[in-house]
């Protein structure tokens, strides 16, 4: 499904429920941060590998609420996703070159 047809989607359920007041820019990137510790809290004491293959269901539930209120503080900001995204890989390239970062994990002013 396109992006624009999510986000369409996404606030058709929020007006719908009369929730547009509530989900200013604030208050969504708070709700961002704490969907997003849900997520961290399901690999809590866990591997990754064990998270992965036996909570997929509530990752997969988690990743979606991150989203949805990532989607919505976009449309709020009027910013374009796919553009933002693309500036962003932009950016990053110049960070990060294939020659001084392939198979690295280091951050950037390590380079």
């Amino acid at each position: 499904m396109e992006i624009q047809a999510l986000i369409d989607q996404i606030n058709q359920f929020r007006d719908e429920r009369n929730w547009r007041q509530y989900h200013n820019e604030k208050d969504l990137a708070i709700s961002i941060s704490l969907e997003a510790s849900e997520l961290l809290e399901l690999f809590q004491w866990s591997a990754a590998k064990e998270v992965v293959e036996n909570k997929s269901e509530r990752l997969a539930e988690e990743l979606a609420d991150v989203l949805i209120y990532a989607f919505m503080l976009a449309d709020n900001l009027q910013f374009d996703v796919g553009a933002i995204i693309e500036a962003k890989l932009e950016k990053n390239a110049l960070k990060y070159p294939i020659e001084k970062s392939y198979g690295l994990n280091k951050k950037y002013t390590e380079l």
